[in-house]
């Protein structure tokens, strides 16, 4: 007995310094509750001003040039969240593939756009790198018109941008094996058709969805 009772002593003293310190601990937990909140709040904040500052960069321009090239009811929304895709709006911006630009333009591609517009400058100037990528979309938008209904045509003007007209030709052709000829339908068909790095396409379209959707919020 001698030897129990001292360790039953020394156990009852630690449940009851245990339970003192989580009741010293609660003003803590719940200071650091507010802050956690506070934190929350700050970041929200920050994401309501990243927002903000996306859909007022290159606006002039983006209005302008889908104006120019695909009229004015088009929404030139759609190019400036393409431009959000393709470099988070960097001007400055060059692939691992030499693409560059705000609107991510092969430098053999620019060349043959240009050539045919002398008025446009350096590819690496905003004005030109986005007027480039919106004029090269017309075309796309062109070769889309009798293929896919008129909703869908943004999907595959996009998608072409991304992985070429080729490779969605031929995904559309499997596509519409198994459904209708809309975007939801290639979705399907993806991971079955060759030669096609289908996830960043993918990934690519639903990117621009989602920040056309922020910035067409009011």
């Amino acid at each position: 007995m001698t030897l129990v009772l001292p360790r039953r002593v020394a156990i009852v003293g630690f449940i009851a310094w245990l339970l003192a310190a989580v009741v010293a601990a609660r003003p803590l937990l719940a200071q650091r509750s507010t802050l956690a909140k506070a934190g929350d709040a700050m970041e929200r904040a920050a994401e309501a001003r990243a927002a903000k500052k996306i859909s007022q960069r290159y606006d002039p321009t983006f209005r302008k040039y889908s104006k120019r090239y695909f009229g004015p009811a088009f929404d030139w929304k759609y190019f400036k969240a393409q431009g959000f895709a393709e470099s988070q709006l960097n001007p400055n911006a060059k692939s691992w593939v030499g693409a560059r630009g705000l609107m991510q333009l092969m430098p053999s591609t620019y060349h043959d756009i240009a050539s045919h517009r002398p008025e446009f400058g350096p590819i690496d100037q905003p004005e030109w790198n986005i007027a480039a990528g919106i004029l090269f979309d017309r075309d796309l938008w062109q070769l889309w018109k009798t293929t896919v209904p008129d909703d869908e045509r943004y999907h595959f003007m996009f998608a072409s941008y991304n992985a070429g007209e080729g490779t969605i030709g031929r995904a559309l052709a499997a596509a519409t094996k198994v459904g209708p000829p809309v975007w939801a339908s290639v979705e399907q068909v993806a991971p079955s058709v060759g030669r096609w790095r289908y996830a960043e396409t993918l990934g690519y379209v639903r990117k621009i969805d989602s920040t056309y959707a922020k910035l067409a919020k009011p």
